[in-house]
Parts: C-alpha cells; sequence; structure tokens
C-alpha cells in the first residue's frame, strides 16, 4: 500500500529523468465512489508555479513518483471544483466511521494501484499512521518492540467514511446521506463530541424524522441548539416528529417566549398533548410520561380488541406496544393485558382471563423516584399513570424515562433504549 504521507514534497520526475516539480496535493473526484480514482497531482514547479496534472501521466507513485511522458508532453488538468484535495482537505480532519460508529482523526491516507490507476481506498487513523507522518515509525516500533507491544496500523476503508467538513457541500451531502442510515443513538454520540457550528451544518440535510430521532438521544444542551438554529416553522415540525415526553422536556428548557411561539405553531393535538405534560413538575410521573399509548374498551372479546388496535390512532403511535390497557368508556383503566397474551389467546374469548385485574399505577404527581422504585420492583417495562380521583388513565411512563429521571445528568441520553 501507499501512503500519502510518504509522497508529499517528493520530487516528481518525467519519463526521462527530468525534474518536474514537487508534490504538493493528490486530487480525486467522484467521491459518492467506495474506491474513488485519483485524478490529478497538485505540483510546485522549480518557479514555484502552482500546477495540476492529469492522472493519465502517472507511471508510478512509490517509491518515486514517476510519469510516462516527457516534461513537455505532459497532459495537464482543469479543475472542475468537485475535486477533492487529500491533503488540504482530509489530512488531520475530524471524519466519522460509520462501521464502527466514532468519531476519529485522520493521521495519514492509503492509496492502492490498480492498473493504471491509483486508487483511494482509506485513511488511517492509528498511532502508527501519525508517527509515519513524522518521520519517527521506525522508532516507535523500536521502542513498542522493547516493551513487548506492536504498532498496529488501522485503516478505516473510504467506502464507510462520513466526512463532516461543513464548508464542503459535496462532501457534505455524500456525508449526511451516510449519517442518516445510522442509529439515531449513534448520530448523537457522534455530534455530542462536535462544534455546535459543525454539527448544526451536518443536521441540515436531515429530515424531520430523523432529526426528531437524533434529538431524542442527544443532551439538553445540544438539543436547545439544535432547535436554536432551525427556522420556527421547521422547529415545530420536528417537536410533532418527537415523543410528546421528550418534546415536553426540550421545550421546558427554552425561554418561555420561545416555547409558547413554537406550540403556537405546532398541529393543535400535538401542541396540546405537550402542553398537558408541561403543566406537570419536572419530577413527577406527569413530567415524565407519555401519552402514547395503547389502549382497547373493555367490552370487546379477543378478536375484537385485536382489530381494534390496527384501527387505533393512538396504537400506531405506541411505538413498542408491550402492554395494552383495557378502559371502560369513561376512559378508567379496569386492566392490562400482555401483546404477546392477546395475540396468543382464543379469538372468541373475552378479555376478562387475560388481564392483569389489579395493574400497579401511579399518579400524574408521583415523585419520579417512586416511579422508578415501582416499576424495577416489579418488572415492569411501563406503568400506567391515572388521575387519582377518577382513575382515568393519561399516560404511561416506560422503564428507560424512569430510569433516566434517577441517573445522574451526565448519564441522561445514555441509556440504552427500551422503548
Amino acid at each position: 500500500m501507499i501512503y500519502v504521507s510518504q509522497l508529499l514534497g517528493q520530487k516528481v520526475w518525467d519519463a526521462f529523468g527530468r525534474e518536474v516539480g514537487r508534490l504538493e496535493d493528490i486530487l480525486i473526484d467522484s467521491t459518492e465512489k467506495n474506491v474513488p480514482p485519483v485524478v490529478a497531482l497538485s505540483l510546485k514547479e522549480p518557479q514555484q508555479n502552482l500546477q495540476f496534472i492529469s492522472a493519465i501521466n502517472i507511471a508510478s507513485l512509490w517509491p518515486s513518483v514517476t510519469l510516462k511522458t516527457a516534461h513537455e508532453k505532459i497532459i495537464p488538468y482543469n479543475t472542475s471544483g468537485h475535486e477533492l484535495y487529500l491533503n488540504d482537505r482530509v489530512m488531520d480532519q475530524q471524519i466519522v466511521d460509520i462501521e464502527g460508529k466514532r468519531l476519529v482523526r485522520v493521521n495519514d491516507i492509503q492509496l492502492a494501484r490498480s492498473g493504471d490507476r491509483f486508487l483511494l481506498t482509506g485513511v488511517d487513523v492509528s498511532g502508527r499512521g501519525l508517527m509515519r507522518r513524522l518521520g519517527i515509525e521506525k522508532i516507535g516500533e523500536s521502542i513498542s518492540r522493547a516493551f513487548g507491544n506492536r504498532v498496529e496500523t488501522e485503516v478505516i476503508p473510504w467506502r464507510v467514511i462520513a466526512s463532516i467538513e461543513h464548508d464542503d457541500p459535496l462532501r457534505l451531502q455524500v456525508s449526511q446521506n451516510k449519517l442518516r442510515k445510522m442509529p439515531p443513538a449513534d448520530i448523537a454520540s457522534i455530534i455530542d463530541d462536535l462544534d455546535h457550528h459543525t454539527t448544526n451544518a451536518l443536521l441540515q440535510g436531515f429530515d424531520n424524522q430523523v432529526l426528531a430521532d437524533t434529538l431524542e438521544e442527544s443532551s439538553s444542551d445540544l438539543q436547545v441548539s439544535i432547535l436554536s438554529n432551525l427556522s420556527p416553522e421547521r422547529a415545530a415540525d420536528v417537536l410533532e416528529e418527537m415523543d410528546p415526553d421528550e418534546a415536553a422536556d426540550l421545550l421546558a428548557d427554552l425561554p418561555g417566549q420561545a416555547s409558547e411561539t413554537l406550540l403556537s405553531l405546532m398541529e393543535i393535538d400535538d401542541a396540546d398533548e405537550v402542553r398537558s405534560l408541561l403543566a406537570y413538575p419536572e419530577d413527577s410521573a406527569g413530567g415524565i410520561m407519555t401519552t402514547e399509548f395503547a389502549s382497547v374498551p373493555n367490552v370487546l372479546n379477543v378478536s375484537s380488541a385485536l382489530e381494534y388496535l390496527r384501527n387505533s390512532k393512538d396504537a400506531l403511535e405506541d411505538e413498542v406496544m408491550y402492554y395494552i390497557h383495557i378502559v371502560d368508556p369513561q376512559g378508567r383503566l379496569r386492566g392490562i393485558v400482555t401483546l404477546r397474551d392477546l395475540v396468543m389467546a382464543d379469538q372468541d374469548s373475552p378479555l376478562d382471563p387475560w388481564e392483569e385485574a389489579i395493574p400497579i399505577t401511579v399518579t400524574p404527581f408521583t415523585k419520579h423516584k417512586e416511579v422508578a422504585y415501582l416499576i424495577a420492583k416489579y418488572d415492569l417495562l411501563s406503568i400506567p399513570v391515572v388521575e387519582e380521583d377518577t382513575e382515568v388513565i393519561v399516560g404511561i411512563v416506560t422503564v428507560d424515562d424512569a430510569l433516566d429521571s434517577v441517573l445522574p445528568t451526565a448519564w441522561k441520553k445514555r441509556l440504552p433504549r427500551f422503548f
């Protein structure tokens, strides 16, 4: 393999051994390709004039940079503006390793030969790559061997790399397409390590649903920063895509006027749900519950209940639907049945034999620590929140939100998502 650090500053020779200049940079094109080809060399002639020569002139890059033709027959290269300069725009830059789901820094760049072409195959993010750049690779190897260790090279394939340079629109669009396919929790983990300007540029190309999912996994400070950099109309659209409890938490962190402005731009039903959650104290069950849960009337049998769920808007919004809440015509909670039991039950049987008649519940003003205790004690995935005087179910607290509420602030948003 060939490394760019070994080539930079090297003399470039024509086919007759005459010096053409020194290599200053290497250009690639078609950056959406998994292994993009080298299209040109950027070099300085002895007169210090910058010159681009087409890659079709290259005979070899290592151990010396030599051309196929005489100096006077070199085919020049006219840049189109879409080229990527490896030394200037990739070396030392932060990039996202899509497979490793992490942010890394480029210490060197790897090239390979395929027939008459030279291809960009990957980037070296290892300490060995940095030592190679500094010219102390052999010294580093000797020291490592003396301590019984090995200096490893870690090359990440170019096909799984996403550039995060906000001033490179072409590469940024490619990167956004790659990042959108990652789990939201991984995207959030990566952007938490970026500066706010880069983060905002990176997320601009995300659709509202992906952006909403990412915000739900991000820290509070980052949520506020991202939302504040969106237009009010788009910010409201993103809030509508978030779980009501997450949207309420985010709006609670905004100044009062900004929060009310966004609520006024949201769909009425979505805004009303969020407003109802904002009315509860932050350390209460009402403050951490979600209003998205599945329920069925208690007068149905198993078959009718399943058909009811298939056509229920509330059930559609319940992303997991592990528990089905059985309610009377007034919305009062009368029992709970697991979806598994409901599916496995005789289709013509009533719900009664399958339901847990006296479910564990909390009220909207139950302290969040008590909620977390009950969920842990009874090994629940969620717990219903009912009005104390009417027993009407108004929401549920999921296990991840309950644990989030009692963990140290630094750990929040770092839990595995159960829902």
